[in-house]
């Protein structure tokens, strides 16, 4: 059997960045000195060990996502109870472009995407820490 992509990771990509909101680099360095927000980290371990975490970020490696935002799961994570603003964040935001989505999807209120991910949060100079289990 062949694979034919109906749609490319980029088409998919570009679909979920016209649905979502954004927030700067500069307004999410804003957040994160007032505690105005909770930051969520879609990386993998592995990279979060690499290349370290914005400080106070929570951890929600993305392919668990769909069951912690799912209060009926078993995996449900309180987190997302809160009510609080949320900023998804990976390396480049792509992947947190497509989580921000599917949270709005699954009905997660005040999400937004970190607009260039923590490279654009690292060429801004925002702190980053490192990672610990």
């Amino acid at each position: 059997m062949t694979f034919i992509p109906l749609k490319s990771s980029k088409d998919l990509v570009a679909e979920a960045e016209a649905l979502i909101s954004f927030v700067s680099v500069e307004e999410a360095l804003v957040m994160q000195d007032t505690g105005d927000a909770d930051f969520v980290d879609l990386r993998v371990f592995r990279e979060l060990e690499k290349t370290g975490v914005i400080p106070g970020a929570h951890s929600c490696p993305r392919g668990l996502l769909e069951f912690w935002l799912d209060p009926d799961s078993p995996y449900a994570h309180e987190l997302f109870r809160r009510e609080t603003t949320f900023i998804f964040y990976c390396d480049n935001g792509w992947r947190s472009a497509l989580a921000t989505r599917l949270a709005q999807e699954m009905g997660l209120q005040n999400v937004h995407c970190l607009r260039g991910g923590l490279e654009g949060w690292m060429a801004a100079h925002g702190a980053v820490n490192p990672y610990h289990w």
